[in-house]
């Protein structure tokens, strides 16, 4: 009998968690079913998702800025039909490929001029490991620091760049030498940091995952002048800020920074084949391969392999052809504004922040006394609580799906796809609008949903397993 995934698929759809519960990650689908998010999509389209009954929902989460350039876009169909067509060799391993040459050309096209190195591997993680041995080879260091709050990736050495105990919390002892946290803003933290020049590199995100948070004062400007006379060595991870998300092509050029490593995936999948990238200084690079014997002490198997290095350069192309870029910074201005003007509305909302399309909502304690108690009795059992009930809102009454941005924040984040127009942008904010006003009929629908969140945790024998999941 044939293959035909097809027909797996058509006989099968709808055992999706299932399936999980039994083989997978069991503990996430009860955090799923907790918060309402096990729905079942059975197709997707530019910035939709539709279910089974082909009802749509807005993707404001863009699989965490995977999907810049909308789901299934077809430019990036065709270049993976046009690969398998192609039938070329692939992952040979002692070659060179032509399309991660390629793909490398037209990265360092878009990057400043002295960003000319590449090397290729397959997730945002395993370019910061990457990106971490580069800067120690390079400078003979081994200490690393972080900004508070950050998040880099979940393996080994980007994990311990993490203050968060809530993903570290079981996997010490975390990498030496890698445990100092940078306040945003600190310099005189980071110049105590780094004056005893034992420092291979500091670690940025221009907006931060975790909360949206950027600096208020000219803190990064700064800080590259301390690592250039310390000699530490300037990473910037735009796994979540590059390509477009923040309005310009990378998050750094907001400061106009010279970077001496940026990390880059997520969207350079095009939503299909994973991608992530190296991207930095020549001569670091040749501090690392500095041997012939040497000419493969940091590799991966599947890091140029032809699927994912087609997806790059067609997400590249989209990006370009598309002006999705300027499209980016005109609706992210246009979208926070018009969340900022519900301020007046719901004093729920104390600050709306980001860059281009990555915004995050902060919520604060309401002014009025009974939605002052409400909000006191949440936060004595989760201080995620709040804006979680504001996200399962978002999805089942409305169909516009969106994450809390950390723990114990409260912050809604949304990250949609860069295709977006006015009717996106109106559609969310009028959801907002009423989920918000649902928020002020105190007892109501929401705080009733609030009661049985807290009903789940406490009557889990787990209780892990029905907090609310806010990856990266």
């Amino acid at each position: 009998m044939a293959f035909d995934l097809k027909e797996m698929v058509a006989a099968r759809l709808g055992e999706n968690y299932q399936l999980h519960e039994r083989h997978i990650n069991r503990t996430l689908v009860a955090a799923q079913r907790v918060i309402g998010f096990d729905k079942v999509y059975a197709r997707a389209e530019g910035a939709y998702l539709y279910d089974m009954d082909n009802a749509s929902y807005l993707d404001f989460l863009s699989g965490y800025s995977v999907f810049n350039i909308g789901r299934n876009h077809p430019v990036v169909k065709q270049a993976i039909r046009d690969v398998l067509d192609l039938d070329l060799p692939n992952m040979v391993q002692m070659d060179c490929s032509l399309l991660s040459g390629l793909l490398a050309e037209a990265i360092t096209k878009r990057t400043p001029p002295h960003l000319d190195a590449v090397f290729f591997c397959n997730s945002g993680t395993e370019a910061m490991e990457g990106a971490l041995k580069f800067a120690r080879a390079a400078t003979g260091r081994k200490r690393v620091i972080s900004l508070e709050s950050a998040f880099h990736g979940l393996s080994l050495g980007s994990l311990s760049l993490m203050g968060c105990e809530s993903f570290t919390e079981g996997f010490g002892p975390l990498m030496e030498g890698f445990d100092a946290r940078v306040p945003l803003d600190d310099l005189d933290a980071l110049d105590r940091q780094l004056r005893s020049r034992d420092v291979a590199a500091f670690v940025i995100e221009t907006v931060q995952g975790k909360g949206c948070k950027s600096p208020k004062t000219d803190f990064f400007v700064r800080a590259q002048e301390l690592c250039r006379k310390y000699g530490t060595l300037l990473i910037s991870d735009e796994v979540q800020t590059g390509l477009g998300r923040t309005g310009k092509m990378f998050g750094y050029q907001h400061w106009n920074l010279e970077p001496d490593i940026i990390t880059l995936a997520k969207t350079l999948s095009g939503g299909y084949v994973p991608c992530g990238a190296i991207v930095t200084r020549r001569e670091i690079y040749q501090k690392t391969f500095s041997r012939m014997d040497r000419c493969v002490v940091h590799s991966t198997t599947f890091g140029r392999n032809n699927l994912a290095m087609a997806c790059g350069l067609a997400s590249l192309e989209v990006i370009d052809s598309e002006n999705l870029i300027e499209n980016s910074a005109k609706m992210g201005a246009l979208l926070m504004r018009k969340i900022d003007m519900l301020r007046e509305k719901h004093s729920f909302i104390k600050e709306v922040r980001g860059k281009g399309l990555m915004i995050a909502i902060e919520f604060h304690e309401p002014q009025e006394f009974k939605l002052k108690m409400a909000w006191k009795f949440l936060h004595k059992i989760d201080k995620v609580l709040f804006a979680q009930m504001v996200v399962t809102q978002m999805l089942s009454k409305h169909r516009i799906l969106t994450q809390v941005a950390g723990h114990a924040m409260d912050v809604l984040k949304i990250l949609p796809p860069l295709i977006i127009g006015e009717r996106e942008i109106d559609l969310f904010v009028s959801a907002l609008d009423d989920v918000l006003s649902d928020c002020r009929k105190f007892p109501g629908p929401m705080w009733e949903l609030g009661n049985n969140f807290v009903r789940a945790a406490l009557g889990s024998k787990r209780p892990a397993e029905s907090r609310p999941a806010v990856p990266a």
